[in-house]
């Protein structure tokens, strides 16, 4: 019994210790630059509104097009998008979100007249109601 009790302490000492090996290693790879990439990207945000006469499955080809553009272009590091979901009402009626990552003006800038891009046009303007664009530099 004895034994078992002497045996607690140090058994605490080392769950201690790998808890805190844990934190640190944690710390440290939050800490660690992600390698090839910039401290600021431009973000390139583009907001949707669908025609109401557009059905699910087109204004779901739009995205999908709209997606492929990063197997496409160039430049393009990478893209996501979402629907708009919050509870505000101050969306103006733009109802889709989509994020382009560049790592330069010169990437973004390349992609604007690419022709993948503009064929893409052509499969959204039969659908699109209304349109915003955004680019932006990231600050930390």
């Amino acid at each position: 019994m004895k034994k078992i009790l002497l045996l607690i302490p140090i058994l605490f000492a080392f769950s201690c210790a790998e808890k805190e090996n844990k934190e640190i290693t944690e710390t440290i790879i939050q800490e660690m630059p992600i390698p090839n990439q910039p401290d600021s990207v431009l973000r390139h945000v583009v907001y949707f509104s669908f025609k109401e006469s557009s059905s699910e499955a087109e204004i779901q080809s739009v995205v999908d097009a709209f997606r492929n553009l990063q197997n496409e272009i160039d430049g393009i590091e990478s893209f996501e998008w979402g629907v708009n979901s919050s509870p505000e009402g101050i969306n103006q009626g733009l109802t889709h979100a989509f994020t382009l990552t560049f790592y330069s003006d010169a990437a973004r800038d390349a992609y604007l007249p690419h022709p993948s891009h503009k064929a893409f046009g052509e499969i959204l303007g039969p659908h699109l109601d209304k349109v915003m664009v955004l680019d932006y530099w990231t600050r930390k």
